[in-house]
């Protein structure tokens, strides 16, 4: 049997901003908060359900230096250029990283500047879960 990802955590200056952001690009809820206000959401069916959380980790000085994990997200219910139009609407910008302009994709960034990428190709949605018990 192999492994599967439960959740994916990041350090961050501002767990709720991030949390709030990366709700409305995934359409996750908030599934829990920790008193240091570090923040974990994810899809209805919560962690261990159908898809991996994501654990926002307060730190007061995120780790230094460029992170070497990203984020990809490809449109699932609209084409790639709403998607972009989208994201950009609810607070991502884009990133210069020595682009050509001939990719299919756009290099964004979030609100604590790390970067992610929209891809062109649509995959299907997850399906909806079901709430945790």
């Amino acid at each position: 049997m192999a492994c599967r990802i439960g959740e994916l955590v990041v350090g961050c200056r501002e767990p709720e901003v991030l949390a709030r952001f990366w709700c409305e690009v995934l359409d996750f809820v908030v599934l829990g908060s920790e008193e240091d206000g570090s923040v974990e959401i994810g899809a209805l069916d919560g962690f261990g359900g159908s898809q991996s959380t994501i654990f926002f980790s307060y730190r007061e000085e995120p780790e230094p230096g460029k992170s070497r994990l990203h984020i990809d997200l490809n449109p699932t219910d609209r084409d790639h250029d709403a998607e972009l139009e989208r994201l950009l609407a609810l607070g991502a910008r884009p990133a210069e990283i020595g682009q050509t302009g001939e990719e299919s994709w756009h290099v964004l960034l979030d609100p604590e500047d790390n970067e992610f990428c929209l891809l062109r190709a649509r995959i299907k949605p997850v399906p909806e879960p079901v709430p945790a018990a």
